[in-house]
């Protein structure tokens, strides 16, 4: 017969604290939840900069006050041009239109002034708000001797509607059948966009 043997005291170990636990727990979440927040952060602004401009700090004479620019690729395609036949030759309004989707410009189909309207001598740009910097990107792509404006009300279109145009082109007699200094003699090398150099505040 087998005597048992006397077992000896137990180690004890003591019972976590709740509290202490839970706390442990909130605090190792909390610096995960920093770290990963610190981490998507420097991502989203590393990999944002392809949709921003670019901004360069220029050495000035005063190394407190340095001069900040930022250099803005323009987009030709970013907006929509109404062109119409105010100079009663006619098919240059059709002409100009060819002339600027070959530019990479997008051009709604050409129109007629509406019955009424004189006949103009200098070409008009005119814009709807939000559409200015468009509209003296037009006013140095025909040649920086047009007329800018506002939008004029009613729209003196045939149609009486721009559709989804921003810009508005009334053709006069100056421009009318021919070619677009930036096209030149239609060699066709025309850049697509502008930079724009603006200096920041």
């Amino acid at each position: 017969m087998s005597q048992q043997r006397p077992r000896g005291p137990r180690p004890t170990m003591s019972a976590p604290n709740n509290a202490t636990l839970g706390a442990v727990v909130a605090v190792i979440a909390l610096l995960l939840g920093f770290l990963i927040l610190r981490d998507v952060n420097a991502d989203s602004s590393n990999s944002s900069g392809g949709g921003r401009p670019a901004a360069t700090t220029l050495p000035t004479d005063d190394p407190d006050n340095p001069i900040t620019q930022t250099t803005i690729e323009f987009s030709v395609s970013g907006f929509k041009i109404q062109i119409a036949n105010s100079s009663g030759v006619a098919g240059s309004a059709g002409k100009l239109t060819t002339d600027l989707q070959g530019l990479g410009y997008v051009v709604q189909p050409p129109l007629n002034t509406a019955p009424g309207t004189p006949r103009r001598s200098t070409t008009g740009v005119f814009y709807l708000a939000g559409c200015e910097e468009a509209a003296e990107n037009m006013r140095a792509a025909l040649g920086g001797t047009v007329e800018v404006g506002a939008m004029p009300s009613p729209v003196p279109l045939e149609t009486g509607t721009l559709g989804d145009a921003c810009i508005l082109i009334l053709l006069g007699t100056d421009l009318a059948g021919k070619p677009l200094p930036s096209v030149g003699a239609g060699n066709g090398d025309a850049s697509t966009g502008t930079t724009t150099t603006v200096p920041l505040g």
